[in-house]
């Protein structure tokens, strides 16, 4: 399994959102059908919530790929 770290600004982020964002759905339509379609997991579970809430430390996986999500540091 390939991993990515995705740094996110604002939270929570909904799941369609980093789908879209991430390139991995070519739309935010395309992404809200992959996860209800069961083809995208939240932290190793199947997530058909497309508006389910993302945080730091929690991890999305579809396609081979699995994304680890981080809050991006404000710099000061």
């Amino acid at each position: 399994m390939k991993k990515r770290i995705v740094k996110i600004k604002k939270v929570p982020v909904e799941l369609y959102k980093i789908l879209k964002f991430e390139n991995l759905a070519s739309s935010g339509g395309e992404a809200k059908f992959m996860i209800v379609d069961g083809f995208v997991k939240v932290n190793g579970r199947i997530e058909t919530r497309k508006r389910k809430k993302i945080y730091p430390g929690d991890t999305v996986e579809t396609g081979g790929l699995v994304l680890e999500i981080h809050i991006q540091s404000q710099v000061t």
